[in-house]
């Protein structure tokens, strides 16, 4: 059963040749986890920064 619309990879934007490499995939994943939890360090530090410039009145 093939419902795929995609008729023809004419006129594609992109073609990912290494999807069926698990090489190029665990790279691609901790590529993604570095840039996930290196902004989610970034953002508790300047939290942490902000807050103790902060002084109520």
């Amino acid at each position: 059963m093939n419902t795929s619309p995609i008729t023809s990879w004419d006129g594609a934007e992109a073609i990912f040749t290494w999807a069926d490499s698990p090489t190029m995939m665990a790279i691609a994943l901790i590529g993604a986890l570095a840039v996930t939890v290196g902004a989610i360090v970034y953002a508790a530090s300047h939290d942490k920064h902000a807050y103790a410039s902060y002084k109520p009145k």
